[in-house]
């Protein structure tokens, strides 16, 4: 009776919404975690082919170097605060947790540090997943405020897509112009 009362109290979008969170942090987790790992095994099968002559064999030699050692130091002393912040932005998020990898952090700092960026981007993701989706619910219903909304955002996706458009012909005339 008790639980019949909350489910009753939380919208059905917001109790959905938990599992979208949810579904998204173990996205997130994993391929940090994958990209990770792929990187650290990258770096150890260079490192064991260091006793190679040639090009690999300096390459497999850099990764165990001043360089990396350095970069690894400096991810374990700066990586509680970029690792995290990595996942609020779009294609650093990447390159920073295979950096991660291939300078050969240590894991359980690499783990403790990406956590928060996880449980950051599930929530950003998710929040804007329900909001679209609940947005389309509401046009779907004919509330009006939601038809404003989905109005709203495709008049900013127009607008987007025109202005870039816009910026690419002046580029290229820019460019035919000095070509002339």
């Amino acid at each position: 009776m008790f639980s019949a009362g909350i489910n009753s109290m939380v919208p059905a979008f917001a109790r959905e919404g938990i599992w979208l969170f949810a579904f998204l942090f173990v996205v997130v987790l994993s391929r940090a975690q994958l990209t990770y790992w792929l990187a650290r095994g990258a770096a150890s099968g260079a490192v064991l082919a260091s006793g190679r002559k040639g090009f690999l064999g300096s390459v497999a030699r850099w990764f165990d170097g001043p360089i990396p050692r350095k970069g690894a130091a400096m991810l374990d002393k700066w990586g509680i605060i970029v690792i995290p912040l990595c996942f609020l932005t779009v294609g650093i998020q990447t390159a920073v947790n295979a950096g991660a990898g291939l300078v050969r952090m240590r894991w359980s700092t690499y783990t403790i540090a990406m956590i928060p960026g996880c449980i950051l981007w599930a929530l950003l993701y998710g929040l804007g997943m329900l909001a679209v989706f609940a947005a389309a619910i509401r046009a779907i219903a004919g509330s009006p405020w939601g038809w404003a909304g989905l109005g709203a955002i495709v008049c900013l996706i127009a607008a987007k897509v025109w202005w870039g458009r816009r910026k690419r012909r002046a580029v290229d005339a820019a460019l035919e112009e000095e070509a002339a």
